[in-house]
C-alpha cells in the first residue's frame, strides 16, 4: 500500500485501535489528523508519526458535540488541505448489566459517542469528500454489531446501528466516488477489552482471558498486540490501489462493489461470530 499524497483523518485515535492505525497510516506515507477527546494521547500519537518522520496533527475534541467535529474537520482541511481517508473509529464500552438493570445515563452516553459520534462524523467529512471528488470511510463497528451479547445492551445497540449507518451511507455517495465500509473486530489487546474484563471478574481480570484462551486459541486476527495486523485493515480497506474497482457502477448498491462486498462478507464472518460468542460464555455472562 503506498498512501504517499494522502491525507488520513482518524477519530479516537489517542489508545489502542486508532493509535495503531493512525501509526500505519503515517508508515505508508500519509499525512495523519489524529482526533481524541484526551489530548495528551492524540498529541502521543501524533508525536509517535513525527518521530518516525511522518507527519502528524493532533485535535482535541469531543465526537458527539457537532461544533467540535466542524473543527477537527476544518482543522485538518486548513492543515493538509483535503481528507482522503476517514476512520470513524471513537467509541466507549460502557458497563456489563442486565438490560433490566442497565443505566440509563450509561446507555445514554454509549449511545451518544457510538453512534452519534459517527453520524456526525460522516455528517461533516462526506460533503469535504463530495467536494473534492472521492473519498473512503471506514467506521468501526464490532462482531458485538452482529449478534447479541448478554450484559452489554448499549454497546451492541450502538454498533449494530453503526452497520446500519454505513450501509445507508455507501448508496447514497458511491456516485460520487466515495467508499463507506465497516470492520467488525473481535476481542483486541486495548484498553477497552480490559476494562470489560475488569467489570466481568473484578480484581482477576486475567482469569477471564485465560478462560478464553482455554475455550479458543487466540489468532492475530483478533489480538493486536504488536499494533500491525488488525490496525492495518483499516488503511488497507481505504486503498484505492489499481487492482481494486475504482469507480462503482451507478446502478449497484454501493456494498456490492469490491471493497463493500469484503465488508459486508466480514460482518458474516462465522468465525467472528464463534470468537465473539466463546469470549463471552467463558466470561460467564453468556
Amino acid at each position: 500500500m503506498d498512501f504517499t499524497g494522502k491525507v488520513a483523518l482518524v477519530t479516537g485515535g489517542g489508545n489502542g485501535i486508532g493509535r495503531a492505525a493512525s501509526v500505519a497510516f503515517a508508515r505508508y506515507g500519509a499525512k495523519v489528523a489524529v482526533v481524541d477527546r484526551d489530548a495528551a494521547g492524540a498529541g502521543a500519537t501524533a508525536g509517535i508519526i513525527r518521530q518516525n518522520g511522518g507527519e502528524a496533527l493532533a485535535v482535541t475534541a469531543d465526537v458527539t458535540r457537532s461544533a467540535d467535529v466542524k473543527a477537527y474537520v476544518k482543522a485538518t482541511i486548513e492543515k493538509f488541505g483535503r481528507i482522503d481517508c476517514f476512520f470513524n473509529n471513537a467509541g466507549i464500552e460502557g458497563k456489563v448489566s442486565p438490560t433490566a438493570d442497565y443505566d440509563e445515563a450509561v446507555f445514554d452516553a454509549v449511545i451518544s459517542v457510538n453512534v452519534k459520534g459517527v453520524f456526525l462524523g460522516l455528517r461533516h467529512v462526506l460533503p469535504e469528500m463530495i467536494r473534492q471528488g472521492g473519498g473512503a470511510v471506514v467506521n468501526t463497528a464490532s462482531v458485538a454489531g452482529l449478534v447479541g451479547t448478554p450484559g452489554m445492551s448499549a454497546y451492541v445497540a450502538s454498533k449494530h446501528a453503526v452497520i446500519g449507518l454505513t450501509k445507508t451511507a455507501a448508496g447514497e455517495v458511491a456516485r460520487q466516488g466515495i467508499r463507506v465500509n465497516a470492520v467488525c473486530p473481535g476481542p483486541v489487546d486495548t484498553r477497552m477489552i480490559h476494562a470489560l474484563e475488569e467489570q466481568l471478574a473484578p480484581g482477576n481480570a486475567a482469569s477471564v482471558e485465560e478462560r478464553y484462551k482455554s475455550e479458543r486459541a487466540l489468532h492475530d486476527r483478533g489480538r493486536d498486540r504488536q499494533h500491525g495486523a488488525v490496525p492495518v485493515l483499516r488503511p488497507r480497506l481505504q486503498y484505492d490501489g489499481r487492482a481494486v474497482c475504482r469507480r462503482w457502477r451507478a446502478n449497484r448498491n454501493a456494498w456490492r462493489s469490491h471493497h463493500a462486498g469484503c465488508a459486508i462478507r466480514r460482518l458474516h464472518d462465522a468465525s467472528h461470530r464463534r470468537a465473539r460468542q466463546a469470549y463471552w460464555q467463558c466470561a460467564g455472562v453468556a
